[in-house]
């Protein structure tokens, strides 16, 4: 392990020990080394559209817009290939959040992302996409 320094602002060093103090971090060099490793795994991502990846679709819908629940459900069905589990919430008496868990390319799980976001009657929406890697940094599959 290398070690560095760095020169950073009072107000940015302010901000990453609050968010230290709050997950638990031992110091401030894990806090770091988390960060960047979170913008490596982002910036890759990116870069490979085609590399394997598994996602979370999380993203809040007022259910009365019209015929959104069945346009939801029909991208679903269209692209149940990238579908590996949803779970549907209940918030309240007008709005429902989803969270789908999602394996494919990076690509068609952002486009199928973008899909499901721009609907109308979507309010938020957020995509997390994790690298499918397995041991070694190589890309691993379960199936048998």
């Amino acid at each position: 392990m290398q070690r560095i320094t760095i020169s950073i602002d009072d107000d940015l060093l302010d901000t990453i020990d609050r968010l230290s103090a709050r997950r638990g971090y031992a110091s401030r060099s894990e806090a770091l080394r988390d960060i960047v490793r979170e913008a490596v795994t982002r910036e890759q991502s990116a870069e490979a559209e085609d590399a394997p990846c598994l996602a979370t679709l999380t993203y809040v819908y007022e259910h009365e817009t019209r015929d959104l629940a069945s346009r939801l459900t029909r991208a679903q069905h269209h692209r149940h290939d990238l579908s590996v589990a949803t779970l549907h919430v209940h918030v309240d008496e007008h709005e429902c959040l989803e969270v789908a868990v999602l394996k494919g390319s990076v690509r068609e799980v952002t486009t199928f992302a973008d899909g499901v976001t721009t609907q109308r009657g979507v309010r938020l929406g957020a995509l997390q996409i994790v690298p499918a890697v397995g041991h070694a940094g190589h890309a691993h599959d379960h199936q048998t």
